[in-house]
């Protein structure tokens, strides 16, 4: 049975219901986005320190992500110039509204925050075609966001990312909560028993993405086939050639068993799933801030800077390093393409 289904976000109409995740700092830039867009899915640029390799990026981050952030959404169009690119947004990160309103004139297609709600998201997209879209981890998170957009912003979502407990990165949930390891394709259901009310509302479809976990063809048959109207994969695309990280990262994932796959607790104040090594396992604390990366950092008191852990994976240096990575990261066995993934994708979606 053909289950290829189109999704529609407002007037973007991917080839492929699949939204890459974004991968942040530094793994998930033009070079990736901007090739997932050209096979016909959604190509997403972390926003968060995408500045880093800035000679000035120290003395003034914001200026150096502000200016780096429009490169790398001008270089993906120059790869997919008919392709959809996004930007993800964390809204825990300090400047947020300045980055957003950088994605905005950059005539960036979509932006996607989470690690936090991003209450005020509508206000930076008003008047622009960019379509906001949150990450939420449960229907109460949709609720919330929903009702305060209606009721603040008269705007109701473009579209929701559900990320379920299996993501990579950041979570949206406690440690009891990924225990309990709810299916994220019934959070999806959840979800759009809420958003009913306001795709009525507003006459428009709010489709619904499910994330965290889906690593193959087969995965996104199965979620589209539960009622998602598409997926955002993450984890697949960090071991193809067209990924921005380099090659002792995407390495690092190829090695993994899965077992070597931990919840971390992370400086930002969430947990996040990563790849064990000795920095994360014992760490080296933190002494001062350089960064300004998040809205409310206790720098003495963090088990380690987030923003340099990152770089130094961004950078190759992973054994001082943070590798964030999905529950699926030890599946991966070689680098492969993104065009790779796409045919799989297609041959999973139309096979009978």
């Amino acid at each position: 049975m053909n289950i290829l289904k189109t999704l529609c976000i407002g007037h973007l109409k991917p080839l492929y219901p699949v939204l890459q995740g974004g991968m942040g700092i530094g793994i998930s830039l033009h070079s990736l986005a901007g090739h997932v867009a050209k096979c016909g899915g959604i190509g997403v640029i972390s926003g968060v320190q995408v500045g880093f390799r800035d000679p000035n990026f120290i003395k003034n981050p914001l200026q150096a992500n502000l200016i780096a952030l429009d490169a790398e959404i001008t270089k993906a169009r120059r790869i997919a110039p008919k392709g959809i690119i996004g930007v993800n947004l964390m809204v825990a990160m300090k400047n947020y509204e300045a980055m957003a309103k950088q994605a905005v004139r950059s005539k960036v297609d979509l932006i996607i925050s989470g690690a936090g709600l991003p209450l005020d998201l509508p206000v930076f997209v008003k008047g622009s075609s960019t379509k906001a879209i949150p990450i939420v981890s449960s229907a109460k998170a949709a609720h919330v966001i929903c009702r305060m957009w209606d009721r603040k912003h008269h705007y109701a979502p473009d579209a929701l990312i559900v990320e379920g407990p299996l993501a990579g990165g950041h979570l949206g949930f406690t440690l009891d909560e990924l225990n309990e390891n709810k299916d994220v394709l019934t959070i999806v259901k959840e979800v759009k028993n809420i958003t009913k009310e306001y795709e009525q509302k507003y006459d428009k479809a709010i489709p619904i993405i499910a994330a965290g976990g889906i690593y193959t063809g087969n995965d996104i048959a199965k979620a589209l086939a539960s009622g998602a109207d598409g997926v955002q994969m993450a984890t697949r695309f960090v071991t193809t050639y067209e990924c921005d990280a380099p090659l002792a990262y995407k390495e690092a994932y190829i090695n993994a068993q899965e077992e070597d796959i931990l919840i971390v607790k992370s400086p930002v104040g969430m947990p996040g799933r990563a790849i064990a090594n000795p920095f994360i396992q014992t760490p080296p604390g933190n002494k001062a801030c350089f960064y300004q990366c998040i809205q409310k950092c206790n720098v003495t008191d963090i088990p380690y800077c987030i923003s340099k852990a990152l770089i130094n994976a961004a950078e190759g240096n992973l054994e001082n390093a943070l590798l964030f990575c999905g529950s699926s990261a030890y599946k991966a066995t070689q680098l492969e393409h993104v065009e790779d993934i796409f045919i799989e994708i297609q041959n999973a979606l139309t096979s009978n």
